[in-house]
């Protein structure tokens, strides 16, 4: 553990320093808030090397987002970095983990939040891993509730919104030592019971994917699948600069509409709109 953390700050010194500007992560953010979104998901890797200090400090940034009801997080590999950093990452998000109806220390994943005609799914990716990994996994539980939550909540009319950091292979490919071990099992279960969209994080990269499905009610008849980069990175990759999405479901019929778009940090080094997504 204190190997991987050692090996952890080394990487983070040596290049992602450079490439994380804290100023333009407040911009970002302040850009977002400015457009009063209903509710803000948060699709993990908060901290670095999963240190009580840094959970401390991302407790205290996650407030400026308002109330944890109207804020949804999932962890991501750097939350759950090593094994002993499991019982402060539960305890530290809490708030942003907690299903309806879940009394507070009894959170799990997966949970349900609705929130008006919309289904939030949060799904747990981040596991600990060996130095030089950065995989993900599911594991069997979460894999056998998915399918109920899912079908649950097609049963009500609800569009239905995934949050896991790891992205599924068909979506974002298999990077080696950083993929979702058990993606393939969590596209079937996609396929079969549908989602009207999936947001993840982990590539550091803006992105629109799709996976089939037959049971989704996304008009499109796909899933889409919308990957975010670091809140805070200045990457000249435009795809890899600090962005998030706006993202609008609307009822037709019995299916749904998204209406999306990316806002983040421009070349100039201003915050503003990113190209038009093809839905």
């Amino acid at each position: 553990m204190r190997l991987k953390r050692f090996m952890g700050y080394l990487n983070w010194r040596r290049e992602r320093v450079r490439l994380n500007d804290m100023g333009a992560l407040a911009r970002l953010v302040a850009d977002m808030l400015g457009h009063k979104p209903d509710h803000i998901a948060m699709t993990g890797d908060v901290v670095n090397i999963a240190l009580p200090i840094e959970f401390k400090r991302a407790v205290e940034w996650m407030k400026i987002f308002g109330d944890p009801n109207d804020v949804s997080f999932t962890p991501g590999n750097h939350d759950a970095y090593v094994r002993d950093a499991m019982e402060g990452l539960a305890r530290s998000f809490q708030p942003w983990t907690r299903g309806d109806g879940v009394a507070p220390g009894a959170e799990k994943f997966p949970y349900l939040r609705v929130r008006k005609n919309i289904a939030i799914i949060g799904l747990n990716s981040g596991v600990p891993t060996a130095p030089l990994l950065a995989s993900g996994k599911l594991g069997e539980a979460q894999l056998a509730q998915l399918p109920l939550l899912l079908d649950s909540a097609r049963e009500r009319g609800l569009a239905r919104i995934v949050l896991i950091h790891h992205p599924p292979h068909g979506a974002a490919g298999r990077p080696l030592l950083r993929g979702l071990n058990d993606a393939r099992e969590f596209e079937r279960i996609v396929e079969a019971h549908g989602a009207e969209a999936i947001l993840h994080g982990h590539t550091h990269k803006r992105l629109l994917n799709f996976l089939p499905s037959h049971a989704t009610r996304h008009a499109s008849g796909r899933v889409p699948v919308f990957g975010a980069p670091s809140c805070s990175s200045t990457s000249r990759d435009p795809r890899q600069r600090a962005a998030y999405f706006l993202i609008r479901f609307e009822r037709a019929g019995d299916v749904w509409r998204t209406h999306a778009r990316a806002r983040g940090l421009l070349g100039s080094g201003e915050m503003g709109e990113h190209e038009p997504l093809a839905l």
